[in-house]
């Protein structure tokens, strides 16, 4: 059975297939966020308490860091705010690896061959428009997608895992074509390079 875990604002899959499981958990997501809500201001905690290891905000370091962590620093999408791994983007409503995209990941793996410690996080991102659980999903199936493209690049699939924000964390907040393909992307955040 595939055990997918609910990371902080997404679901992390920890280098299980995606299926069944990730459209019951984020069709269960949906019911939850639809039936409360929380008036407990951000300063009173992160929300990744009781959060399994490497789920948390605080195991989400390294250079760049994650999406969520830029976000609440107010860096996300700043120049230099990347790190060393170089992010790929997709196609409306598809999540196939762009022939131009296939050379970024290339140069992914061969950096992440040179620095055989280092772990990554492939964190799976959507533009605006579908449903909270329909955007989950297809982030997941983009972070999946090039977690697979790197194995096949020789990189184990042990050191890499995949988180989906869906549209919670746009680098683009126009209404326009140019924006929403700037937030169609996939997200790499390195963890214990040296």
């Amino acid at each position: 059975m595939q055990r997918i875990r609910p990371g902080l604002h997404g679901w992390a899959n920890k280098g299980y297939g995606l299926g069944l499981a990730c459209w019951v958990g984020t069709l269960a997501l949906a019911a939850a966020l639809t039936a409360c809500s929380s008036s407990k201001p951000a300063s009173q905690g992160t929300g990744t308490e009781g959060a399994g290891p490497g789920m948390g905000v605080q195991n989400l370091g390294g250079a760049g860091g994650s999406s969520l962590s830029q976000f609440q620093k107010g860096t996300l999408g700043e120049p230099g705010s990347g790190g060393p791994l170089t992010d790929i983007h997709f196609d409306y409503d598809d999540y196939t690896i762009r022939p131009q995209d296939g050379e970024i990941l290339r140069t992914n793996a061969k950096w992440l061959s040179d620095h055989g410690s280092a772990r990554v996080q492939v964190e799976g991102h959507t533009d605006e428009r579908g449903s909270e659980e329909y955007n989950l999903a297809l982030g997941a199936k983009r972070a999946q997608a090039a977690k697979d493209y790197l194995t096949t690049l020789g990189v184990s699939s042990d050191r890499i895992s995949t988180i989906s924000y869906g549209k919670e964390l746009p680098l683009c907040t126009d209404h326009t074509e140019d924006c929403w393909a700037q937030n169609r992307r996939d997200h790499f955040v390195v963890q214990g390079a040296q």
